[in-house]
């Protein structure tokens, strides 16, 4: 194991791989999605994948509350305190289902409102990323059917963006005009697209220089990104510069628009 590497981002890393190669099984044999309450699309792979990372955090973690986006959509809302799990099990459905393998599984653990740890797993790419707090980020290798090597880790800087323009990223399935305008403020040199929390991971690897969402986001989608973004040396912040913190649950865990940057 990464010797910086602490023993829940660890157990969080294996929790998510286990999930994803559940979502990969569905993923090959094709499913169906339904439309929820909230008008988002929901598999029986994410159903199962959330179901399997519950049972494993209750099993490393027993006593933290855990708000999972299913289980909130099926109306099971946890009490939280300072300290609790946020899961997305599979971030990106509409990428599942148009099958471009930009989909996610996201864990998260918030403390005092901060992302403190977090792992996000691209499995289709055969990605993974760490963010560990005062440990530091990583990026390993997370390849299908195969056991996850946390030696395999190595350290990731997101960078400061060159003079010649940033590489702005945005969503894949809900660009607006609202970004395009925040985004004139910059001098953007190319601009791209991806889906889920991958965005927040590719500024964390200095692939991307900044990601504004101007859209609708829940605090599930975006906590174990910005876990790695920061441990990554990055920023997230609400567009008026202010920190953009976890736990409200007064406002359904809804987020504000936000900014996440590399190294500013």
């Amino acid at each position: 194991m990464t010797k910086s590497l602490s023993e829940l981002a660890a157990d969080l890393a294996a929790i998510a791989h286990e999930a994803g190669q559940l979502i990969l099984k569905h993923y090959a044999a094709g499913t169906e999605a339904r439309i929820k309450d909230d008008a988002s699309p929901v598999t029986a792979a994410d159903e199962e994948a959330e179901a399997l990372i519950l049972k494993r955090l209750a099993h490393v973690a027993a006593g933290i509350p855990i708000v999972a986006e299913e289980e909130v959509a099926a109306g099971r809302m946890p009490s939280v305190g300072e300290k609790f799990f946020l899961v997305d099990p599979l971030d990106g459905t509409k990428e599942f289902i148009k099958r471009n393998g930009e989909f996610t599984v996201n864990i998260a653990l918030i403390d005092k409102g901060r992302a403190i740890c977090g792992v996000v797993l691209a499995p289709a790419k055969e990605r993974m990323w760490i963010g560990d707090g005062a440990n530091g980020a990583f990026e390993l290798p997370a390849p299908e059917n195969q056991p996850l090597n946390l030696q395999s880790a190595k350290p990731i800087h997101a960078r400061k963006g060159p003079p010649e323009g940033l590489i702005a990223i945005g969503s894949r399935s809900h660009r607006d005009a609202k970004t395009d305008e925040y985004l004139a403020a910059f001098k953007v040199a190319d601009m791209v697209a991806a889906g889920s929390s991958l965005k927040f991971c590719l500024v964390a690897t200095g692939e991307a220089d900044i990601y504004p969402r101007t859209g609708r986001t829940m605090e599930w989608d975006t906590a174990a990104g910005q876990a790695v973004l920061e441990a990554a040396g990055g920023t997230v912040k609400k567009l008026d510069g202010t920190p953009f913190l976890y736990g409200k649950a007064s406002e359904g865990f809804a987020n504000p628009f936000f900014v996440a940057r590399g190294q500013e």
